[in-house]
């Protein structure tokens, strides 16, 4: 058998805040180091932030954010990890995803399927990658492989679907199946929804079972940029079997729900499979080849353990309201640098919840960190 540790890291990150979004990379990477973690997919755009609009299309914010990946790699050792930036190539700016292992980068990979319904905008600042497009782009006078590409290292093939690459029908990942890909990476930012995990769960678990693949799922956490709130949903699923989700709604930086995958049992599903027909691939330009030790994992724990009560509550919807809005009152509070909230009481339902809003962000805050830790996110508060 060939298992493989695997985790799906989720970060609240804040839109151009630099030195917050690396630390938290940063934090993510080492606990996955110390857990013996070898593949760590880290959420869409996670260097950046997701929520920069406009200034995505800066040239500034483009050069600090490969400035940033290269400061970020030197820290990946003994690990495959996957990290979200812009990239401009050949006049068009591209949402990509690089996978780095043992302090190099291997390549980038291009989302293919923009996101622009709803509240999301991407076509207004990035190009969707065309499919079987492969090219190269240059980092720090080196030259790396750029597009519709999949990864072998040492014969564990890493493919990607990136957020919404997994939402549309012609999904990226039946043809990095017929590649005969293990393991797909869907680095994520997913807005929070009434039941919006649910459909990310089908897709996930359908998706591995379909493609006989191990599926890792890791979303973006909290009020990232003032319009929207990431539930920092993560999902660990392998040949149609749920094997892990993250606490949704944590109030911490980062967070890593890690689990065993086993390669082979995968591959022997797929060569049972009726509708599996391999597909030769005669591009080298398209499989980028590396040599990565893997160890063999005999560590069956996660580090997300059970789902919380509430999740199987019959008051979900009341639950997920509660816990999305608290989590987005501590992150604007933090974020914006507030003193706190005005409530104008009028003794009227709108006063009555916004109060009832601001108290469960305590209250839910201290029982997952307590009060030094609420403290300690409050710390521009000036003293009473």
């Amino acid at each position: 058998m060939k298992r493989i540790k695997v985790a799906a890291g989720v970060l609240n990150q804040t839109p151009l805040d630099w030195d917050r979004n690396k630390r938290n990379i940063l934090s993510a990477i080492d606990t996955a180091i110390n857990q013996q973690v070898q593949i760590l997919c880290l959420p869409e755009l996670c260097i950046t932030g997701y929520g920069c609009e406009d200034a995505f299309q800066s040239m500034a914010v483009q050069s600090l954010a490969l400035e940033v990946l290269e400061e970020i790699v030197p820290h990946v050792q003994g690990l495959i990890v996957s990290l979200g930036l812009p990239l401009w190539h050949a006049g068009r700016l591209h949402n990509v995803a690089c996978l780095a292992a043992n302090q190099q980068v291997l390549g980038f990979v291009g989302k293919q399927n923009l996101a622009g319904d709803g509240l999301h905008y991407e076509p207004r600042w990035f190009k969707p990658w065309p499919e079987n497009v492969q090219a190269s782009t240059t980092l720090a006078g080196r030259e790396y492989p750029l597009g519709d590409l999949m990864f072998d290292c040492s014969g564990i093939r890493i493919g990607f679907e990136i957020c919404e690459d997994a939402w549309v029908g012609n999904r990226p990942g039946r043809k990095l199946a017929q590649q005969g890909v293990d393991i797909i990476l869907n680095p994520s930012a997913s807005h929070f929804a009434f039941g919006k995990n649910q459909v990310r769960r089908g897709f996930v678990l359908e998706g591995s079972r379909s493609l006989n693949v191990s599926y890792i799922y890791a979303n973006l956490l909290g009020n990232e940029a003032g319009r929207a709130i990431y539930d920092g949903d993560a999902m660990i699923a392998s040949d149609g079997q749920m094997l892990v989700t993250g606490p949704r709604f944590s109030c911490r930086e980062a967070h890593l729900s890690s689990a065993v995958v086993d390669v082979d049992q995968t591959r022997m599903s797929r060569e049972q499979s009726d509708s599996y027909s391999a597909e030769k691939v005669d591009d080298p330009t398209s499989c980028v080849s590396f040599a990565f030790d893997f160890a063999e994992a005999t560590d069956q724990s996660s580090e997300a353990g059970e789902l919380p009560a509430w999740e199987t509550s019959s008051a979900i919807k009341e639950e997920e309201f509660t816990r999305a809005v608290a989590l987005g009152l501590l992150d604007y509070l933090r974020k914006s640098k507030s003193h706190g909230f005005v409530v104008s009481l009028s003794g009227g339902a709108d006063s009555a919840t916004v109060a009832v809003l601001v108290a469960m962000m305590v209250r839910l805050t201290c029982q997952e960190i307590g009060v030094a830790g609420l403290a300690e996110k409050l710390a521009h508060l000036p003293e009473a």
